[in-house]
């Protein structure tokens, strides 16, 4: 539940103790100038798919795709941006939306392309561009 004190604890219990739509909301992500001009708003919620610039930290700058949202944590995994473990091995990074800009959308969701009134036709166009192109039977194997 959403609150209206200005006390650092009942802020912090707001966070912790939120339904899940309320988690779904807070992880909202603004839109480039490009994306705010094409649909008309200034933020979205992040989906698996959508494709982010990072604006601080260490990897400041890279344009990557969101492998995975937690709404529990409120944050996003990348691709191919990982930090090293205990053990030396890599393992995803949790970057928090905020500090994040989304470019790229993805809008094989009908929900999602409703919401920001798109047509039909650019819909389906998006969907295909983000399947992975699949490699013609009989090629592999074969020397």
């Amino acid at each position: 539940m959403t609150t209206t004190s200005y006390l650092p604890r009942r802020q912090r219990k707001a966070l912790y103790t939120a339904d899940l739509f309320e988690r779904h909301r807070r992880m909202a992500v603004p839109l480039s100038r490009e994306l705010r001009r094409r649909y008309g708003r200034r933020q979205l919620t992040v989906r698996k798919g959508d494709t982010v610039r990072i604006l601080t930290g260490s990897y400041k700058g890279r344009e990557e795709r969101v492998a995975k949202v937690i709404l529990r944590s409120y944050s996003v995994t990348l691709d191919n941006v990982t930090g090293k473990a205990a053990d030396a091995k890599l393992k995803p990074l949790n970057i928090r939306p905020s500090h994040l800009l989304l470019t790229k959308l993805n809008l094989s969701d009908p929900w999602r392309r409703r919401i920001l009134k798109v047509p039909e036709a650019e819909g389906a166009e998006a969907e295909r561009a983000a399947e992975p192109a699949a490699a013609p039977k009989g090629t592999e194997g074969s020397a």
